[in-house]
């Protein structure tokens, strides 16, 4: 069987026939949610899921991420013939649902509230698909089932483990839901498609002393609130409009009580950027525009970066085999061009940073709602249409064999 001779429902077809178990899984990792890169329980849900499929396993120590292997029967003259990597995402979020659902979070203060919950289970679903037919698969399935996405860098933590250097991939793929998209919806773009993620701190220090007297002190508020201000300026003037960049200080911390200037202002915030050139551009602009500004001022200042996500970059041949496979399985009203980037994170950017491909979303819009008014990802009231899990497997086990046969042809 190949993708060109069965044609694309083959695929709906056989997501069907594994939908009810999907679903199933979706919701008992959703009654349980783990925070982290350790979810034992999620990873233990997956293990009983695949059991009895043909499949080696991986696993790490850093992390409870779990990597399966399929190998296709349909390779010829003894070679190998192409790898595919396709992950989905495992680890909750740090919040209380409030959606009401029947198999919400038993677990206070955690919740599936970025659909890992979907995007797991559709890669399960995906597995059990393609090892239906693993004797006409010309080449090499891996799929990575990954925690500490929201944050933790998950996905380093499994690269540095060494769980992504055999099999090799040759090329990765990943799907990620969202409610703000019509349900069945596809959508990605070539080159950036979210933004790094970096942790801003500034530390300001003056002289403190009394109110009143604020010509006897140094004060460290004023000189605060100048650097952001020119931080702001440097964005809007320093940064290409092309190339854009956010910096968001969204947390400044001084002083005691009404009559004291305080010694010290700290500063926190969060930077994105769209390439490696504008986060190189921020870097030394926080520190030189902190530094400068409180020198002016008699001050001091200390400005640094925790190194966050780096920049999630589609392969332009990865994304156009998304829309290919797309429109082929769900028509053309199932695929949308993505106008822009989003400045939200992905720690796919890692894999991507390593193996050419790509990562889309799926819209999963409940039925009868509002896609632009819908509660976002990352929100305590954020529900899905699970409906929408069915063409997720599809397009995973599409994407997979098409890549197997074809490359990125």
């Amino acid at each position: 069987m190949s993708l060109d001779d069965s044609g694309p429902a083959d695929w709906q077809g056989a997501s069907d026939a594994v939908f009810d178990e999907v679903v199933a899984l979706r919701r008992a990792i959703h009654a349980e949610p783990e925070i982290g890169l350790h979810c034992p329980r999620t990873t233990d849900k997956i293990k009983a899921a695949l059991a009895g499929l043909p499949l080696e396993y991986r696993e790490g120590s850093s992390t409870t991420g779990l990597i399966a292997i399929l190998r296709g029967g349909g390779r010829r003259g003894g070679d190998n013939g192409r790898t595919v990597l396709l992950r989905g995402d495992m680890d909750a979020l740090p919040m209380q649902e409030e959606t009401g659902l029947p198999f919400a979070s038993t677990i206070a203060g955690a919740m599936h509230a970025c659909g890992h919950d979907s995007h797991t289970a559709m890669l399960v679903g995906a597995a059990k698909a393609l090892a239906a037919r693993v004797d006409d698969l010309p080449g090499t399935v891996v799929f990575m089932f990954q925690p500490g996405e929201e944050g933790y860098h998950g996905a380093r933590f499994m690269i540095d483990d060494g769980l992504l250097a055999d099999p090799a991939p040759d090329a990765a793929f990943a799907l990620h839901i969202t409610p703000n998209v019509p349900s069945g919806v596809v959508v990605t773009r070539a080159g950036s498609i979210m933004a790094s993620a970096e942790t801003v701190h500034v530390v300001v220090r003056g002289a403190g002393g009394h109110a009143a007297m604020p010509h006897d002190c140094i004060d460290p508020i004023p000189v605060a609130c100048e650097i952001v201000t020119a931080l702001q300026t440097f964005i809007a003037r320093g940064i290409a409009v092309t190339d854009p960049a956010v910096l968001s200080i969204t947390k400044i911390e001084a002083g005691s009580a009404h009559n004291i200037i305080p010694g010290e202002v700290t500063m926190l915030g969060t930077l994105r950027t769209l390439s490696e050139a504008s986060r190189v551009t921020m870097h030394a602009a926080l520190k030189r525009i902190a530094e400068n500004i409180a020198a002016a001022h008699g001050a001091t200042a200390e400005a640094w970066i925790d190194k966050g996500y780096p920049v999630t970059v589609n392969d332009p041949r990865g994304a156009a085999m998304i829309r290919d496979v797309a429109t082929g399985l769900f028509g053309t009203t199932g695929f949308a061009p993505m106008p822009q980037p989003m400045m939200g994170a992905e720690d796919f950017s890692y894999v991507l940073g390593a193996i050419p491909g790509a990562f889309a979303f799926i819209g999963a819009a409940p039925e009868g709602s509002d896609p632009a008014t819908n509660p976002p990802l990352h929100n305590t009231r954020m529900t899905i249409d699970e409906a929408v899990m069915a063409r997720g497997v599809a397009l995973h086990c599409a994407m997979a064999q098409r890549f197997l046969e074809r490359g990125f042809d």
